[in-house]
């Protein structure tokens, strides 16, 4: 989550480690903060410099006042770039402002402008689409606070949360910035900083349109995709969902899946392999039967965005920081390291359940003639699924079970099946190739994620 926060540290506020614990502990560890190299007072980037240094999954932004704030807002999408906005009203401490400078038109009471300064920064980040929800007030001016909130009664503005500089409040505080980190911002914060990964990756070279990934799957020349046309492609994923969460989220969420699988219609089925299967069918599925994705929760949409980036770019085989921030939404559900070691150790992942459950359920389909069903056969995992999408099937309209599909497949079309005879003429055995996930890192800690969701 990323946490813009105004304050200018006057009434004696300490500008150290224990308002940061105060206020953000919950968030990131301070114990690492040396008040003798860093200062909130003289130099407010060290805060965000802090937390890229700790690899945090979080960002804390520091302004001192409205010329700070107005130098962040020229250098920032705000929209895109800001999850909650924690707001001092009083910002005139004279240390670090510069009572002279020019104040916006049309005010001309500079001194007053500055006392009340949070509330002008307020006003501006509404009109600039920032939900008055994801903002609130810490002053120790309480009065201020009180008349603000009498006068937006008064005009029929909705109240705005608001919070005093003192202990029993600052746990409030804490209380409030969890709550503002819903799965909904998780998620929204993980694209968003997974598409501008993409795009630094772009402008440093270090992706370029000989190094496709996604081209791969492609046989005809003409479909062949540049890195211009998907740096298109990331730039409208990570503007795609409103800070603002919306009411219509599940409309939305199957408008997004439909719009990062549709460049998957130029993939050859001839030339797709592995995890590419996931994308490919997604795509056939959501056009040819759209309502199968009308309940996606925030945890699918993250695991189909973290597959398709892969597919599509060479990335680091590293654990990428938005990746991580999109594996948070598994955290409560994710199997230990060390479980999912053993599991691995010990072939315990139940890759034959599965596969016999979807090919038997295909198998009794086929034998139930009265129905008329007309489900085909088939061999690999992915195809058993996608034959029963091409069926009349009841069961193709069945949105937890190909929700699981889709996950599974991550396990069986990289574990794919073979046929084994052993010494045994007339006995055919389905086996399973092991495939090796601890050794690649980024395998790892999405199988171990993704894991109960796969074979609850």
């Amino acid at each position: 989550m990323n946490i813009l926060w105004i304050e200018d540290f006057g009434g004696n506020l300490p500008a150290g480690r224990n308002i940061l614990n105060q206020m953000f502990g919950e968030l990131l560890g301070f114990d690492a903060w040396d008040n003798d190299l860093f200062s909130l007072n003289t130099k407010p980037s060290d805060l965000n410099e802090f937390c890229t240094q700790q690899k945090s999954l979080h960002t804390l932004y520091l302004c001192r006042n409205y010329f700070d704030f107005a130098e962040f807002k020229k250098n920032h999408t705000i929209l895109n770039e800001i999850d909650a906005v924690i707001i001092d009203v009083r910002l005139d401490n004279g240390e670090h402002v510069d009572l002279e400078k020019d104040i916006p038109a049309p005010y001309t009471d500079k001194s007053k402008f500055h006392e009340n300064g949070g509330f002008y920064i307020f006003n501006d980040l509404i009109h600039l689409g920032v939900p008055a929800e994801i903002m609130c007030f810490m002053t120790g001016e309480k009065n201020s606070i009180d008349d603000f909130k009498e006068k937006c009664s008064s005009i029929y503005i909705p109240e705005v949360k608001a919070f005093e500089k003192k202990d029993p409040e600052y746990e409030n505080l804490r209380i409030w910035i969890k709550n503002q980190e819903s799965d909904y911002i998780k998620l929204r914060r993980g694209i968003i900083e997974g598409c501008q990964h993409i795009v630094e990756l772009i402008q440093e070279k270090k992706l370029v349109s000989d190094s496709l990934r996604f081209n791969d799957f492609i046989s005809e020349p003409e479909k062949q995709v540049s890195i211009e046309d998907m740096r298109d492609y990331v730039e409208v994923l990570e503007k795609f969902l409103p800070l603002r969460e919306p009411s219509n989220k599940a409309a939305m969420y199957k408008l997004f899946i439909r719009t990062i699988a549709h460049e998957w219609e130029a993939a050859d089925p001839k030339k797709i392999k592995g995890l590419a299967w996931i994308m490919k069918n997604t795509r056939n599925w959501i056009v040819h039967n759209p309502t199968l994705f009308n309940e996606l929760d925030e945890k699918t949409l993250a695991y189909l965005f973290i597959i398709n980036i892969r597919l599509m770019f060479d990335i680091d085989e590293a654990v990428q920081r938005y990746e991580k921030m999109l594996l948070n939404l598994f955290v409560e559900d994710a199997v230990s390291e060390i479980d999912f070691k053993t599991k691995t150790v010990n072939k315990l992942i139940p890759f034959s359940k599965a596969y016999l459950e979807l090919k038997n359920l295909v198998l009794d389909e086929r034998r139930d003639k009265s129905q008329k069903i007309n489900v085909q056969d088939g061999f690999y995992f992915n195809e058993l699924a996608n034959n029963i999408q091409q069926s009349n099937s009841s069961f193709r309209n069945d949105k937890p079970l190909f929700t699981k599909l889709l996950y599974q497949m991550f396990w069986l079309t990289t574990s794919n099946p073979y046929v084994d005879t052993g010494y045994k003429r007339n006995l055919l055995e389905i086996k399973f190739w092991d495939f090796k996930y601890p050794e690649k890192t980024y395998f790892f800690e999405v199988a171990r994620h993704i894991y109960n969701r796969s074979f609850p």
